[in-house]
This record gives structure tokens, C-alpha cells and sequence, in this order.
């Protein structure tokens, strides 16, 4: 029973070093959060929040239907603010109120070179930050406006498709490091099944605790090292 329990224990452990939040998301996430709100509402706002990945990626998603509506409403003989605004309005962002310098400057004839960079976010806003100096080129410039919001669409696409394509090429390495993660524990359970005691072993002297150590340090160690190795080749 006592193996079955430290068995299970285990496999938690290793389901939470693999599952858990990295150090700089939580630290950022507790400086981000709103400390008047009511605990209930924050408890609700807490779980339905996505992941940083998740979000960086319905950015993604909301930038390319902004330029593929702005390249629409410029074609339509729209000026650039009034195609910009309404082209906005139609997208559905993950967070309309960090648009709204875009829309002031748009409106009010403002420096939306300038809004743009300053309203995208550091995971996801990379196309925001793109259409910003397409913006720059042709009020500097005087080049079509509507042609380089289409070759920044097409970027897009083309890298978001890329995204795709690595992310399913890392589901089996990722499978792969949870399977051998939890091997250790299943091969307690058994053990333990088998009436083997490994427990008197690993706890019952200096080699065995060495053992034990040895194993959960590998085994956090090679679930650390396959993650890195992921969110790298992700980046």
C-alpha cells in the first residue's frame, strides 16, 4: 500500500514538472494581476485565463484577419484611418482595450506607426509590429499601403503554417519524455504488485536513498532538458 501511495506520488511529481508554469510566466503574471478584484472573481478569471502560448497564438490569428480585412476595406477605396478603424472593429482580438491607441490614432489622424508597435504584445504581436512599419513605408514613402498589408498577410500564413508543422513534429518527443517520466513510477506499482518491497531498499540505507536521489534528479533533469529543447525549436 505504502509503495502503491509513493508510486503515485511520483508520477504527480512528474506530471507537474513537465505540466507547471515556467519561473519568469509566474513572476509576470503575479505582476500583472489586479489586486483590488474580489477574490471570486479573480478565482473565476484565474482558471478560464489561456496560456501565454495560447494567447500569443489567437494574436496571431486576429492580426491576419486585421490585415486581410484592411487590405479588403483599402481596396474599397477607404482611406487608411477609416479602413484601419473599421477593419479593427471587425476582428475579434483577445484584448480589444489594449487596441484602442490604434483606433485614437486612426481617427484622429495620429502617429499609427507608433500606436501599432506600442499595442502589440511581446508573444504574438509580431504582426502588428510588421504592419507598423508597413504603415511607416508608405506614409514615408508613399507606397501602396494595400499591397504591403498583403505581402504581410501572406507572411503570416506562411508562418503560422510553419508554427503547425513543427508543433506536430514535437508531440512525439514531447509523448515520448512524459512516457519515460513516468516509467519509474510504474515500474514501483509493480513492484509493489509483485511483493518485491522496493521501498525497503530505497529507503532503508544510504545506497538506496542515493538511488532514489539519483533517479528523481535524472528524471526531472531529462524532463527540464526536453522541454528546453522544445519551446526552442517552437521559438
Amino acid at each position: 500500500m505504502a509503495g502503491a501511495l509513493i508510486a503515485a506520488l511520483s508520477t504527480a511529481c512528474a506530471l507537474w514538472l513537465w505540466t507547471a508554469p515556467d519561473i519568469a510566466t509566474t513572476r509576470l503574471s503575479k505582476l500583472t494581476s489586479t489586486h483590488n478584484q474580489p477574490p471570486r472573481r479573480s478565482l473565476s478569471k484565474l482558471l478560464t485565463r489561456p496560456s501565454p502560448a495560447r494567447r500569443a497564438d489567437a494574436w496571431r490569428h486576429a492580426t491576419i484577419e486585421l490585415c486581410q480585412a484592411l487590405s479588403a476595406e483599402l481596396s474599397a477605396g477607404r482611406t487608411p484611418g477609416e479602413a484601419l478603424t473599421r477593419a479593427i472593429t471587425a476582428v475579434d482580438f483577445p484584448d480589444p482595450d489594449t487596441l484602442r491607441p490604434i483606433l485614437a490614432a486612426a481617427r484622429d489622424g495620429g502617429d499609427v506607426s507608433a500606436a501599432l508597435t506600442s499595442s502589440a504584445p511581446p508573444q504574438g504581436g509580431e504582426g502588428l509590429r510588421h504592419l507598423a512599419a508597413c504603415w511607416e513605408v508608405s506614409v514615408t514613402v508613399g507606397a501602396g499601403l494595400a499591397a504591403l498589408v498583403d505581402r504581410v498577410a501572406a507572411t503570416l500564413r506562411t508562418a503560422q503554417v510553419h508554427r503547425q508543422d513543427v508543433a506536430a513534429q514535437l508531440a512525439g518527443p514531447r509523448t515520448t519524455a512524459r512516457m519515460l517520466a513516468i516509467l519509474p513510477a510504474l515500474g514501483l506499482l509493480m513492484a509493489a504488485a509483485l511483493n518485491m518491497h522496493p521501498l525497503d531498499f530505497l529507503f532503508g540505507g544510504l545506497p538506496g536513498l542515493m538511488c532514489l536521489t539519483t533517479g528523481i534528479a535524472l528524471d526531472a533533469c531529462g524532463l527540464w532538458w526536453t522541454n528546453r529543447m522544445a519551446a526552442r525549436a517552437q521559438a
